[in-house]
């Protein structure tokens, strides 16, 4: 099986308390598996305040919903051994 990176990486972003905010990250191969997404080190699940989707196979996207002042901190996408922050 094809070694999956990281091809696009995520971008630090500023909103507004209140406001939602999407990260993006594109890997090389679609279907990965082995995908993690953290904030303050901390696992992400899709639920209400999170939505964790994929794009065209290769994007992964996380939208925080109305974030607030304790969303603050490091985003991190993990897939297999590679890892990608904002």
């Amino acid at each position: 099986e094809p070694d999956v990176t990281i091809v696009s990486g995520l971008k630090d972003m500023v909103v507004f308390e209140g406001d939602d905010v999407t990260f993006r990250c594109q890997v090389s191969h679609e279907n990965a598996r082995d995908v993690e997404w953290k904030l303050q080190d901390v696992a992400l699940q899709n639920n209400e305040m999170n939505e964790i989707s994929v794009e065209k196979g290769k994007i992964h996207t996380l939208t925080l919903r109305k974030v607030t002042e304790q969303d603050i901190g490091t985003i991190a996408f993990r897939v297999g051994p590679y890892t990608s922050t904002a």
